[in-house]
């Protein structure tokens, strides 16, 4: 299912306005993130412009705090915009670990931070950026620990985010496919290009190979395949080229 992180849109105008062009578009899935569930109100715009507009939310991202202190509210948020699946997306630098215990540990923590929502029936993950790539000082790598240390977590993979961190996606889509169940599709420019767009480019327009990517993931059985820009100058543009381009792999 082609969907859209509506992160993507954080900048221009409001939601009603960014749901309505989506449906124009051609989307019929979404993604949310934290700012649009973050109290009853928001959830309630939110939940009444999905309907309105026909769109569905198949996937979302929520913060570590709220996955740990509040995960009744993580669920009914699910259950009111139909999610399925729930990812935690990103550590702030001050959190993230040193060596490769810690990112094992914190595998073990998100899996028991997960545990509540997977009781209620939703699958539960991990979102990566490009810092679980790194190489540690023992020659292992982030996210191979925080996959090995919560062996039931799923993962959400952000391919180009993968790439910048110098990570080969056909490699890990083949090292841990069945526990991917959701991809993000975003691409990256080519060398200084599309600057003020922070590098990015509308998917198909970049430099990662998605054709020969898409088909490893649609092979290891992956679900959701999210479209992402992280600061695109036009929205619009970004969401109808890279629908377009995502059809075609």
């Amino acid at each position: 299912m082609y969907s859209y992180q509506l992160y993507s849109s954080r900048n221009f105008g409001p939601l009603a306005n960014t749901l309505k062009m989506l449906a124009e578009v051609g989307y019929k899935d979404t993604e949310g993130f934290g700012g649009l569930y973050s109290d009853e109100a928001t959830l309630a715009t939110l939940a009444e412009g999905l309907k309105a507009n026909r769109l569905t939310m198949s996937t979302g991202h929520f913060g570590l705090p709220m996955i740990e202190q509040n995960p009744d509210f993580v669920i009914k948020v699910a259950r009111a915009v139909g999610m399925t699946k729930v990812y935690c997306p990103h550590l702030m630098p001050a959190d993230r670990p040193t060596n490769s215990a810690g990112w094992r540990a914190l595998g073990a923590r998100l899996q028991k931070a997960g545990a509540p929502i997977v009781a209620a029936g939703l699958g539960f993950g991990w979102h990566n950026h490009d810092f679980e790539f790194s190489g540690l000082a023992d020659g292992k790598v982030p996210m191979f620990e925080i996959l090995a240390g919560g062996p039931a977590l799923e993962w959400e993979m952000d391919v180009a985010w993968v790439v910048r961190g110098g990570g080969n996606p056909l490699a890990w889509i083949e090292a841990f496919k069945g526990r991917i169940t959701s991809a993000h599709v975003k691409d990256i420019a080519p060398r200084g290009e599309n600057l003020a767009e922070d590098g990015w480019a509308d998917v198909g327009h970049g430099t990662v190979d998605w054709k020969a990517i898409m088909a490893a993931l649609k092979a290891a059985g992956v679900k959701y395949y999210v479209m992402e820009h992280d600061n695109p100058a036009d929205d619009r543009r970004f969401a109808t080229r890279s629908l377009a381009s995502a059809k075609g792999f």
